[in-house]
């Protein structure tokens, strides 16, 4: 009855052995192939448990979600022949592990170094097609996309799919990025004189239309106040002539009173004069005759 008992073991364990040899799990972000002695047989496999012939059959995983390549920046030469160094990354996932296992052996780090080799290929294939400008600024979404594309069709090859293609950074090489600060500082440079000459031209424009026109006014205003002021001496020398041929001797008597006040009107002048001199005539006459 032991041994029976120990038979029963036995076998139960081989049992237990040739079941847990012959099942295999699919997660949900695993891609499974089955192979038949190094050929594949059996790749279309859903998540859950699934069956195999132990030692017969060999199953392989990959996975099933996005993937990342990040390499070191590229050196690349734009259709103008400068060297430019540009960081990107790539997003891809596989999708036929079918085709991933043959082109790669199923060595996830083979399919990654040969996609990075395609994708940089692509890098400098349309970094070539475009001037530095279209490059980094200009054209930059678009040239993005046609990167994808050129990759796409070797990428496929590898069974996989390219899911996004971005550029991190584009620079310029050390020495020519430190030319081209050079250049960038000499043009800005330059623009500012040039904006500098042109405000000195308008400046000295405006500064010779501002002393035309004050040379045109004082001339106006010239020109109006002797037209006033001769009006004036003209009235006054009318006034003067009207009230002299009214009153000549009056006229004589004031215009007299008016030197003498204007010509002793200030204390500690002293005027020389012959007493008889006719300037005297009326304070000669201070009895009032005529």
């Amino acid at each position: 009855m032991t041994g029976n008992k120990f038979t029963f073991v036995v076998i139960a364990g081989l049992l237990l052995v040739g079941i847990g040899l012959s099942a295999f799990t699919v997660g949900e972000r695993e891609l499974a192939i089955k192979l038949r002695l190094g050929e594949v047989v059996k790749a279309d496999y859903e998540p859950g448990l699934n069956w195999k012939v132990p030692v017969y059959h060999t199953v392989r995983k990959f996975p099933k979600r996005i993937l990342t390549i990040s390499d070191r920046p590229e050196r690349v030469f734009t259709a103008e022949n400068e060297a430019l160094e540009v960081d990107f990354f790539v997003k891809w996932r596989i999708v036929d592990p079918v085709r991933f296992y043959t082109s790669t052996g199923g060595v996830l780090q083979v399919g990654d170094a040969r996609l990075s080799e395609i994708i940089k290929n692509a890098v400098v294939t349309e970094f070539g097609k475009r001037t530095v400008n279209d490059a980094i600024s200009v054209g930059r979404e678009q040239l993005m996309q046609d990167m994808l594309q050129t990759a796409e069709g070797a990428a496929k090859d590898l069974g996989v799919e390219l899911v996004d293609f971005r550029i991190k950074q584009v620079e310029f090489m050390e020495d020519v990025r430190n030319s081209v600060y050079a250049q960038m500082a000499a043009e800005r440079a330059r623009i500012a004189t040039e904006r500098r000459a042109e405000g000195r031209e308008t400046e000295q424009e405006k500064r010779a239309s501002a002393d035309r026109e004050r040379t045109v006014l004082l001339a106006n205003a010239y020109r109006d106040g002797q037209l006033i002021r001769g009006e004036g001496d003209a009235r006054a020398a009318e006034i003067y002539a009207n009230a002299y041929n009214k009153d000549r001797e009056f006229y004589s008597f004031y215009r007299s009173m008016d030197a003498y006040r204007k010509s002793m009107g200030k204390d500690g002048d002293v005027l020389v004069l012959d007493p008889d001199n006719d300037f005297f005539r009326y304070l000669n006459q201070s009895d009032g005759g005529r």
